[in-house]
């Protein structure tokens, strides 16, 4: 049996490992990419996990105490809209489940949970961005595609 936990914010580093790896296994960047989103990462994610606009969740192996799975909710202030008129929406991310530990259903498990907080918060929308590992669990879950643009400014 496995439990879920909360993140607190002395596992702001391996949320970070976790957050890093679920990049690398889906090849999106190079590494030298990746430290540089790691050492931006940190701080942010420490501070959010301090005042509760990060919420992170644990799967881990009840006989072991190892996480073997997990997510995160960021809170974010957003207008209200005709699709929820509450300032709040929920973005889930940093899935991740450890190689050996996949095809278990963990990540339905810990999507179910953050469905779960996001309700008990009164949140009404979430979003995501799903990688091709997660896009059919988000699907069966009932998660629907709408249309968002995305511009990169070149600025950096």
């Amino acid at each position: 049996m496995n439990n879920v936990r909360r993140a607190t914010v002395e596992d702001a580093e391996l949320i970070t490992e976790h957050r890093h790896q679920m990049f690398a296994d889906n090849k999106l960047a190079t590494e030298e990419r990746y430290a540089e989103m790691d050492t931006n990462f940190l701080p942010w994610v420490r501070e959010r996990l301090a005042d509760g606009r990060y919420v992170g969740l644990f799967l881990e192996d009840s006989s072991t105490q190892q996480v073997v799975s997990a997510c995160g909710i960021f809170y974010m202030d957003f207008p209200p809209h005709y699709f929820d008129p509450q300032p709040t929406r929920a973005y889930l991310l940093n899935f991740y489940t450890t190689p050996e530990d996949r095809g278990q259903g963990y990540a339905k498990i810990l999507l179910k949970a953050a469905v779960e907080e996001c309700c008990a918060k009164g949140v009404g929308i979430i979003t995501l961005h799903a990688s091709r590992f997660g896009k059919p669990i988000y699907e069966k879950f009932g998660f629907k595609l709408h249309n968002e643009y995305v511009f990169k400014t070149g600025c950096k």
